[in-house]
């Protein structure tokens, strides 16, 4: 299979990676450095997940470019101060042009920060509530490749973490953008056979310690 079919792209630097970077260099970076790297912080965390939530029905590369906006306008996404917002910050939000000015999307947003203060004082943090859910081998293809990402754009465990969450009052978190979260934030590592980036997010998830 060639590096096109096998969802591969050369960088700058002749190195085969995912594909989906496009060798953009802002996009390259978050794919090397970010994308798959297990996270355990609380505010990156909510951040990741109403983003992907900001993101649904545009590209995440939208999104990427306006994020310093983003959390400019959500006090550096601090659950505890969004989660004070008023109609009047709606308001402002909605005349920010840095930002998705989408009022279900930003009054999910809040909300969702409410919720997120019940669900760390639930479990004692987000991150402890999210890594709970964490896929265990049985759960995980043997080969991650292009055909498989394609084929399963959910899981059966982001279906499950979805479920609870809207179980809880969160809006904005279907089991697609469940699953981009997990993804991004190393509770998977869906960088394809082949990518450099692979194995090293492999040995960073087998060092990192997981949250309880």
């Amino acid at each position: 299979m060639g590096q096109e079919n096998a969802g591969l792209l050369d960088g700058p630097d002749g190195i085969a990676r995912c594909f989906w970077h496009g060798n953009l260099p802002d996009y390259l970076h978050y794919h090397d450095h970010e994308w798959g790297r297990p996270v355990a912080d609380d505010r990156r965390l909510f951040e990741k997940i109403c983003l992907e939530g900001f993101q649904s029905g545009l590209s995440w590369l939208t999104i990427l470019r306006k994020r310093d906006n983003f959390r400019e306008a959500f006090a550096g996404f601090d659950f505890d101060k969004v989660a004070a917002f008023t109609d009047q910050d709606v308001e402002r939000l909605l005349g920010n042009a840095g930002i998705i000015r989408h009022r279900g999307k930003i009054v999910s947003t809040i909300n969702n920060a409410r919720r997120a203060r019940e669900l760390a004082d639930e479990a004692g943090s987000l991150a402890a509530w999210f890594w709970k859910f964490e896929p265990g081998p049985d759960e995980r293809p043997v080969i991650v490749d292009l055909v498989h990402l394609r084929a399963n754009p959910t899981t059966a465990v982001s279906v499950r973490i979805s479920k609870e969450l809207k179980k809880r009052g969160w809006s904005f978190v279907g089991p697609t953008t469940v699953y981009a979260f997990m993804q991004a934030m190393g509770l998977v590592n869906d960088h394809l056979e082949g990518c450099v980036c692979r194995a090293e997010v492999e040995k960073e998830r087998e060092r990192f310690k997981r949250p309880k």
